[in-house]
Order: structure tokens, then sequence, then C-alpha cells
């Protein structure tokens, strides 16, 4: 039954000289990985406004300094991500650049932050989503929480199918709500020019504004770039792309930022001089488009194509976490785990993850994760500083081409997201101090995780010298657990007998059936008369303890005689996975009790039922 649904939701597993078939042209490769970015549009001009209403209608006026700001700053991660990706073609990003310029902590901060935002990016975009489709469907508010775990859900499905069919998917609402953009900036411009809409700010360019200070002008300027979230994801993904997989990702990367910035440039400017003002009931986005589509089709598919993007903006980290996931587990700071395909290819175990973390996300703050921005914010600024940093060393060892152009770039950028890092820490300390708990929990779990594997790496090794010390046994002790005499039994003491030189069957009786425990004895006897038969007596009814005990008797013994223990658990397999919950599961629980005693070999002896 598992099976089939697992085929029905997630499709036939594919071969691994069929990975090929999965790589992304540019084409789906925006759609894919630009839809974060691409999105942020949809509010980062109203962060903006939002800040700057709070001191008076006139400082409207100043979002167009910090719109151009905020193009600076994507100008510059723009060219340093393009730098990043022909330095770093193995993905990984900002982690990957940081260890190897700052080193290997400074490069776990970068992504450990980057893990955690995109699980918010996936639960702000869903939750985004979910407020666009409750208010066109109000009946459906109530269900907020469940609406946005469903979607999660959906999108894992999704991308747990393969690339190649999520960017299949994607590519309706991502390039349909580019159409609009373009379609509604582009009447918007007209219409202007053409004097059909008039000049509404409420001050003009370079008006004095009381009150105005540079530490609102910076707060306006830190929200704003919230819309540059999501940027980095093509940097982490490029080995997802078709040959040659450097210039694709890089040219994906260029027409990703040319976009983004024309919308963001010309929706603040069209908001500055439509005179818009943030509203609770209407999104800055949803005024403009009224404003030029008025309330007809164009509008409603333009509120659609809006409400689409954000729900599937989701979609970029369950393509960047896994593979993000991936280099952190290749270099021992996550399970191995992340190192393994799933039947469709993608990294299975990163986009499941990925979910979960975003299905808790949603459920502990109840849908409502906007508050969470600054805290999304600043786990995207800190990577860009590290990285954009990281590259200023690199070409300053390399020194290739126009190396010191480059570093300029580098400086700057690094510069402008070092302020922002600052900016968000003084001004919304509020929003993100978890940020100053989180990080070094999960640099502790990297550590710990690292050193697990380190540790068990030198135990397992066996070294040239060493090789000749290997302990050799004398012999064989094989203790048999029974349960009663069965086919299983049967089949285990015959079994036992060929690898032991010595079998011991033990068996656990209680008070209630001493009858039957007798019965059980003298049954063995008769069938296994040259087998040492031990009654183990439990007052308690507890099979695990005195089984424990017994065999933890039987191993010092049996090492005395430099013999090996092992205990042999027999168990019955049910023809149908869905019959063994009709069974005691007392084959498992001894197994895990018995492999905590490192002198003690556990096995199992399986007896498959045909009916």
């Amino acid at each position: 039954m598992w099976r089939y649904l697992k085929r029905v939701l997630i499709g036939k597993p594919l071969k691994t000289m069929d990975e090929g078939g999965q790589a992304l042209t540019k084409f789906k490769a925006l759609a894919l990985l630009s839809s974060d970015a691409l999105s942020s549009v949809a509010y980062g001009t109203e962060q903006i406004t939002t800040v700057l209403i709070t001191l008076s209608a006139a400082a409207l006026m100043y979002q167009l300094w910090v719109a151009a700001l905020v193009l600076v700053l994507l100008f510059a991660i723009t060219l340093s991500y393009q730098q990043i990706i022909h330095a770093y073609p193995s993905g990984g990003g900002a982690y990957v650049v940081a260890s190897t310029n700052w080193g290997q902590s400074a490069g776990l901060v970068a992504g450990g932050s980057l893990l955690v935002d995109y699980m918010l990016t996936v639960a702000v975009s869903t939750t985004s989503g979910t407020e666009a489709i409750t208010s066109a469907i109000p009946a459906l508010y109530p269900y907020s929480v469940l609406v946005s775990v469903l979607i999660v859900i959906g999108i894992m499905l999704l991308n747990l199918r393969g690339m190649k069919e999520s960017a299949a998917f994607l590519t309706i609402p991502v390039y349909l709500f580019i159409g609009m953009i373009i379609v509604m900036i582009g009447i918007g411009l007209y219409n202007i020019m053409s004097g059909q809409i008039t000049y509404h700010a409420a001050a003009p360019m370079g008006a004095p504004v009381q009150g105005m200070t540079l530490l609102l002008f910076l707060r306006a300027f830190s929200s704003g770039s919230s819309s540059l979230t999501g940027v980095e994801a093509i940097s982490n993904a490029v080995p997802n792309f078709k040959e040659p997989k450097r210039h694709n990702a890089a040219a994906t990367l260029a027409i990703m930022a040319g976009i983004l910035g024309m919308f963001f440039a010309g929706i603040t400017f069209l908001s500055y001089y439509m005179g818009i003002r943030p509203e609770s009931s209407q999104t800055v986005l949803s005024q403009i488009g009224s404003s030029i589509f008025g309330h007809g089709v164009l509008y409603y598919i333009f509120q659609l194509s809006t409400a689409m993007i954000l729900a599937v903006a989701a979609n970029t980290g369950f393509s960047a976490f896994p593979i993000l996931a991936y280099n952190l587990a290749k270099d021992k700071f996550l399970p191995h785990a992340y190192l393994d395909r799933g039947d469709r290819l993608g990294y299975s175990n990163g986009i499941i993850s990925l979910a979960l973390g975003a299905i808790v996300l949603i459920i502990i703050f109840h849908g409502q994760t906007t508050l969470l921005i600054p805290l999304y914010a600043i786990g995207v600024f800190v990577p860009f500083v590290l990285s954009q940093s990281g590259m200023i060393i690199h070409w300053f060892r390399t020194r290739e081409g126009w190396w010191i152009g480059k570093s300029l770039i580098n400086l700057l950028g690094t510069l402008i997201s070092l302020v922002l890092v600052v900016v968000l820490l003084l001004v919304r300390f509020g929003n993100v101090w978890p940020y100053l708990i989180i990080m070094p929990l999960i640099l502790l779990l990297f550590y710990r995780i690292n050193g697990h594997y380190h540790n068990v790496a030198k135990q397992l090794r066996v070294a040239e010298k060493e090789r000749a010390d290997i302990h050799e046994y004398d012999g064989a002790t094989v203790i048999v657990l029974v349960s009663n005499i069965t086919r299983v039994t049967s089949g285990a003491i015959n079994y036992a007998r060929s690898i032991g030189d010595y079998v011991i069957a033990m068996h656990v009786s209680f008070d209630e059936h001493p009858e039957k425990e007798h019965k059980t004895a003298q049954e063995f006897k008769e069938e296994f008369p040259d087998i040492r038969f031990v009654d183990i007596h439990s007052s308690y009814r507890s099979i695990a303890t005195p089984t424990l005990r017994f065999c933890d008797v039987i191993a010092k013994r049996a090492a005395e005689r430099n013999f090996t223990t092992t205990v042999l658990v027999p168990q019955f397999v049910p023809r149908h996975p869905w019959q063994n919950v009709l069974h005691n599961q007392t084959a498992l629980r001894l197994r895990t009790i018995l492999n905590s005693r490192e002198n003690i070999i556990v096995s199992t002896y399986n007896y498959h039922l045909k009916e």
C-alpha cells in the first residue's frame, strides 16, 4: 500500500544515469530558483513606506532614495555572487566561500544562518500566500495554519518528484507574475507620460522633511532590503544547472537581478508618484494595481499571480537547502543522510527536513510570521557579509583577471551588508535577538556531529602496525532466546549449532502460568536434549532486565575462556508489513537493550511466514 502511494505521489525511481535529464535550463532555473527573490517585490516597497509613514506622509519621498541604495546593494551582491559561481561551482555559496577564506567557523556561521533562513523563507512565503488566499476566500481564515501546512506539504511532494517536474510546475505562476508586473509598470508609466495619472506625491523630491533622521532612514533601508532575500539561492544550486553550469548559473542570476531591480524600482516610483500610503486592509502593490487596472479582469489576474508567486516562493528554499545541507554533510557537520539521493535523484532527506522545520515554525507562530521578517533578513545578510568579504581575500590570494576592480565591488557589498546587520541588531533587536541564541546552538550541534564522525573514524581506522595485534578467539558461545517451542525456535537452535561451539537456550517465565512454563521446559528438553536450557524467573513480568543480566554473566564467563558471545534473537516476519502491528515487538526491544553491550554480538534469526 505504502509503495503504491509513494509511486503515485512521487513517481517511479530514476536511474543514476538519468541525472543529466534533471539538470535545469536557464528558463526553468529562473522559475525554480528566483521565486523567493521576485516575490519580495510584493512587499519590499511596502516595508519601506510602512517605516517612513510613522514620521509623516511627506517622509514617503525618501522611499526613492532608500530604493536607490537597495539597488546599489543588489548590483554589488549580484556581481559578487556571479564571481562566487565561477570561483566555487560546487554549490554551497556563502558556506563554501566563508569556509575557504575565513575558516571553518565563519563558514559554519554562514551555513547555519542560511539553513534557518531557508526554513523561514518557506514559512514566511507560505503564510503570505495563505493570507492572499484567505483575503479572497474569508471562510478559510480560521484554517490558515492548516492551509499553510498543506501548501508546504504540496511543495515538498513536488520537489520530491524531481527538479524537472517542480520547475515545469512553477513556470506558470512565476512567468505569469513577471508578465503582469511588466504590464502594470508599462501601463503605469504610459499613463503618467500621457497625463492620465496625475502627480499625487505628498512631497516633491529634495524637499526638506521635518523630523527625518539617519536612524529612521536606515530603518527603512533595512526593511526594504528584505527584497534581496533569495538572491544567493542560485549560487547554492550551481550543480543543478545544465552544462556549462557556471555560465548558465551566472546568466540566470544576472537575468533574475535585472528583473528584480526593474520591478523594485518601477513599483517604488509608482508608489511615490501616485502618493500611495500603506493601509492595513490593502497592500501597496494592490493599491497600485487597482489604480492602473481598475477592478476588472486584469486586476483579479494580477492579484491571483501575486498570491501564486507568494505561495510558491517557498520553492527557492527547497531548491537551495538540500544542496547546502549536502555540502555541510560532506564536511561532516550534518548527518550523512543528507548525502543520499532519493528515488527521483533529489536530496530527499534535505527536502523533508526543510518541510518539517517550516511546519514547526508555522505552528509555533500560528501562521503569522510577518514579525520574523527582520530575523529572516539577518539570516541572509550575515552570510552576505561573510561571503563578500571572503571574496576579497580570494582575489588578493589568487590575483586573477581584474582582481582589484572585483575586490572593490565585493568591498562595497560587504560595507553595505555590514551596515544592514548592525542596523538590524540595534534598531530591530526585539525581533532579531533569537538569532544570537539560535546560532550558538546550531554551531554547537555542528561541532558535536563533526566530533562524533572524527571519533568514529579514529576508532574504526586500522593502522598497518595494529593489524598483527588483532585478537583471535578460541570459540563461540551462542545464547538463543526462547519464547516457546515453534518452528522459529527449531530453526534458530539449528542455526546456533552451526555457528557456535557452546549453545544455551534461555527462557523467561512469569508467575501467572507456572504449568505452561514447566511444559515449555519439558518440550524443549525432549526436542533438544543436547542443548542446555535455562529458565529465568521474573516476578515483575519483565523480559528485558533478566535477559540482559543473564547475557552479561555468560559473556563474562565466555571472555575468560576467550570465547565470543552471540545472542540470537528469533522472530517471525509476517507476509504483509501491515501485519506487524498485530504482534508485539519484543524482539525489537531485546535487540535494542542488547546493543548497549560492547562484549555481546546481537544476531537475528528471521522465519518468514508464507500466508
